[in-house]
């Protein structure tokens, strides 16, 4: 075990926060991650309140009272469902947007703990400002959509210096040793993204997640290609899926079959392929960070936090001079 203010903070045993990515953070291997010990998390921009009262209600019979949590993006946050969600999870995460001490507020009110994932030390200040819990500092190796500019062995050390919550470090982690150094450089967890898509328990498509198993770091790219309904928000994804949208001549590439209902895909949307997704798979963004070299296969999400978590606690030992964080 690697106890740390986030374990204590958030409950769980392992210092390991599962990203909130929509579709792909699905119930299932949030639970799988709760139950390895560590935060999983969904993304809640998908749900209407009433769906996410009935996802959240049945995640919490499935963990057993283990922590859980929800993400949501700023520039399209139901404030109804964040409610909803905040009397329900452990934690509520919110991305993209100036931190908001009225929503913080809230959702301290409804009995949720708050964090902001950011790309800055100021974005970072504010948060704190704001009233957050943790915070959740980015660097620009993640995959998915990026916030800031900095490489995290810069931001990561400045955040923990200018604020006095637990800081949390993303952005191109998935190995023990990857882990261990953001520990020893004073982050209280880790955020894992790119190697839990790989997961067994996640919904991304086959295709996708067979792409990031053969992709090396360098096949990353950040860009805002795929941009439609989220204008100039940049992101880091397989270079390989931005040049089947740019090869593709349709204006509908996939659909997503979800129940009764087929939601259609325009080229260049943000949506990533799930099990339910049928159509040009390769045309959809294929979000990745640079910590793709380490997604070497197919695996149980419990595995991957017990290989995380012994990995790191191997690499801690040799750190003579590491200090508990925070």
């Amino acid at each position: 075990m690697i106890e740390t203010s986030f374990t204590a903070l958030v409950g769980c045993t392992a210092p390991i926060q599962l990203a909130g990515m929509p579709r792909t953070a699905t119930p299932e291997l949030a639970t799988a991650v709760c139950r390895a010990g560590a935060l999983g998390m969904i993304g809640g921009a998908r749900y209407s309140p009433a769906s996410l009262a009935i996802a959240l209600d049945e995640l919490a019979a499935r963990t057993e009272g283990r922590p859980f949590g929800v993400n949501f993006l700023m520039p399209f946050l139901d404030r109804d469902a964040v409610q909803t969600a905040a009397a329900r999870a452990r934690v509520i995460e919110l991305f993209w947007g100036d931190p908001d001490g009225g929503i913080v507020a809230e959702i301290h009110a409804a009995g949720a703990l708050c964090s902001w994932q950011v790309g800055s030390v100021a974005e970072a200040e504010m948060a704190a400002a704001a009233g957050c819990d943790f915070i959740v500092a980015q660097g620009v190796e993640a995959g998915g959509h990026v916030r800031g500019s900095s490489a995290l062995s810069h931001l990561l050390p400045a955040v923990v210096r200018r604020v006095r919550v637990p800081v949390v470090a993303a952005g191109g982690i998935a190995t023990g040793q990857a882990m261990a150094v953001a520990i020893a450089a004073g982050a209280a967890a880790v955020r894992i993204g790119t190697l839990f898509v790989a997961a067994t328990e996640s919904g991304a498509h086959p295709d996708y997640q067979a792409a990031l198993v053969a992709a090396r770091a360098g096949d990353t790219v950040l860009t805002t290609t795929f941009s439609h309904a989220w204008p100039d928000a940049p992101h880091r994804v397989l270079r390989s899926s931005v040049a089947a949208a740019l090869a593709s001549d349709a204006e509908v590439v996939a659909e997503i079959h979800d129940g009764s209902s087929v939601v259609p895909i325009a080229r260049f949307a943000t949506p990533n392929p799930t099990r339910e997704t049928v159509g040009n798979i390769a045309a959809m963004p294929h979000y990745a960070g640079t910590s793709v070299d380490a997604v070497t296969a197919v695996r149980p999400a419990a595995k991957i936090v017990g290989d995380l978590v012994a990995g790191a606690e191997a690499h801690l030992g040799t750190f003579d001079d590491f200090v508990s964080p925070n």
